[in-house]
């Protein structure tokens, strides 16, 4: 069988079992396309902006565990990719980008949209090809799949010049069944004596802390994870990318750790004597102050990526190695060892930190007559019953939505954790809706997140995309408010959003439905009416408290113990405002 370029692209992403394809067409692609337009097999997504197929393509993958697959012309079409591809680099996403590039002899010379797509993808891609040789394109497609799935996940770019997909040439078209990279052999199995230390140091520890990331859920180490922690009985805690890999309401779970995690589990990871960190990467906004993160403590960390160990916090047992495989060997350790940790201390331990429990800090003021953020993700758990599929944007309404709304199921939670990118939410939820087209999945956004990529509104009417979206509308680009309220004494430079569209008409203009909801009281009846549309895209424009902030908060540059808790919660060494912190 012989195919051209073009052709063999699309038959490698169906050998590859690669359902759908998101992308915005352009000269560069123009043969990839017409191949596309010539069979069935891969579905393609048409976006209306690349930005946008690249962060679907990104919350397809978060939500099934398969890589996304994006494709976009040369120049713009790739400079416009980069911001979704560095998303998915920062959140170790699996995807697959294939950029159009100019004809391979007129490459170097400024041709119309040339760009170098390596050059400026090398520092956000886990790796990145330029194929100039049709011969070898099949090949690179499929080490671009194993690099992208295998070890630490990561994007990977495939640059293709537009001569390589010429329909006039075609050769013998082979896919590999597997592939071997002499340079990239990720180690998958943890070192068997490394894990008897670990677990020995685990079983001696006094004030133990479980510390997990999201790396519990790329790896598909959920069930290992509630196997060992109800095992050990130990108190456990999660970063923002690992919510959701043991449940909300699980009576060991301390909630959300860093800088706007629970009181609980930061003041338990600050005096614990042996932390046991799984698939996390002591990220800044989880370490806070990092000559001060866990004095006290042992550490022991499990990561698939070893240069993630001992990046920015040292640690006493190393453990390299798939998350779920060292998890389960840990656990069938246990198993046979027949000893148990120190009861009467662990049980001390615990009268500890229910006494920190005992501090509401996700108390708020619910007796006021405006809509409060929080109730409402409150009331969207109680809608959902707590089953959703929830995509966010970045800022307040992204902590609210980890804060409240409670996951009890891995891959329900689809955010951007490490690079923090505004209009990630509505693109990334349009993939996990094709994936799921029989789930609910939701859209938290702000009225500013929301306008980054609302173009993708048209796109959800294309294909039949029944999101629901909750606009947490305060009028505010709500977290630069709330620093510029704590650390510059209330100069609100360009915070605040002048000038909004009507949301209801806009959003009815694109074909969808549209609720705007000002009142407590009007929010229940209108949120149950919006998911009875189950066929429908509604948009909630939900107009909340403009002076709510988020709460707990650790101050950049201070310790786990160091929190600043709600003006609506009372602890007994509440420390001082940043306001008068600061004077």
């Amino acid at each position: 069988m012989e195919l051209s370029g073009g052709e063999i692209l699309i038959r490698c992403l169906k050998d590859e079992g690669v359902e759908y394809l998101f992308g915005y067409p352009g000269g560069a692609v123009l043969h990839i396309y017409d191949a596309i337009y010539r069979q069935d097999d891969v579905k393609h997504i048409l976006v209306r902006h690349e930005q946008a197929a690249t962060h679907a393509a990104d919350g397809y993958a978060r939500a099934t565990g398969r890589p996304g697959v994006v494709i976009v012309t040369s120049g713009p079409g790739a400079t416009n990719a980069v911001t979704g591809i560095a998303t998915a680099f920062m959140d170790s996403i699996p995807m697959v980008v294939i950029t159009g590039q100019v004809a391979t002899a007129n490459i170097g010379s400024d041709a119309f949209q040339e760009v170098d797509a390596v050059g400026i993808t090398r520092p956000c891609v886990k790796h990145n090809f330029l194929v100039k040789d049709l011969s070898k394109l099949a090949e690179t497609v499929k080490k671009a799949f194993h690099v992208a799935t295998t070890g630490r996940p990561g994007p990977v770019v495939i640059d293709v010049p537009k001569d390589i997909t010429d329909p006039a040439i075609k050769i013998p078209y082979h896919y590999p069944d597997e592939i071997k990279m002499r340079s990239y052999d990720p180690v998958l199995e943890g070192d068997p004596e490394q894990i008897k230390r670990a677990v020995d140091l685990l079983l001696t520890a006094k004030k133990p802390m479980i510390y997990t990331g999201g790396g519990v859920i790329l790896g598909n180490g959920s069930d290992e994870l509630r196997t060992l922690v109800k095992l050990l009985a130990y108190p456990v805690t999660t970063t923002l990318m690992g919510l959701g890999s043991i449940p909300y309401d699980n009576e060991q779970f301390l909630g959300m750790l860093g800088m706007h995690g629970t009181y609980e589990a930061n003041m338990a990871m600050h005096e614990c004597d042996v932390l046991f960190a799984i698939g996390a990467r002591f990220d800044d906004r989880v370490t806070g102050k990092i000559a001060e993160f866990c004095p006290n403590a042992k550490i022991i960390h499990i990561d698939i990526d070893p240069s993630s160990i001992s990046k920015t916090i040292t640690v006493d047992v190393p453990i390299v190695g798939d998350v779920a495989g060292v998890l389960h060997e840990m656990s069938k350790l246990l198993q046979s060892v027949g000893r148990e940790s120190n009861k009467k201390e662990l049980d001390a331990w615990w009268k500890i930190i229910n006494g920190w429990r005992a501090v509401d800090c996700m108390t708020y003021d619910r007796g006021t007559d405006m809509i409060k953020p929080q109730a409402a993700v409150e009331l969207l758990h109680e809608i959902t019953a707590g089953d959703a599929y929830v995509t966010s944007d970045v800022g307040q309404h992204q902590m609210w939505a980890a804060q409240y709304y409670g996951f009890s199921k891995p891959k329900r939670w689809i955010n951007s954790g490490g690079l923090g990118t505004m209009g990630f939410g509505l693109p990334a939820a349009m993939g996990v809706q094709l994936a799921y087209p029989d789930e609910t999945v939701v859209c938290v956004t702000g009225e500013g997140s929301i306008q980054m990529c609302i173009q993708e509104l048209s796109t959800c009417l294309q294909y039949g995309l029944p999101i629901k979206i909750i606009s947490l509308n305060n009028r505010y680009l709500g977290m630069v408010r709330q620093w510029q309220e704590f650390f510059y004494e209330n100069r609100y430079s360009n915070s605040y959003m002048e000038s909004l569209p009507d949301f209801v008409k806009l959003a009815e203009s694109y074909g969808h439905v549209g609720m705007r909801v000002e009142r407590p009281e009007d929010l229940k009846p209108m949120m149950e009416k919006a998911f009875a549309m189950k066929d429908r895209l509604v948009f909630m424009d939900i107009v909340t408290d403009q002076a709510e902030n988020v709460y707990p908060m650790i101050m950049a540059g201070k310790a786990h113990n160091e929190m600043h808790m709600s003006p609506n919660c009372e602890t007994p060494q509440s420390p001082q405002s940043p306001e008068r912190e600061l004077s």
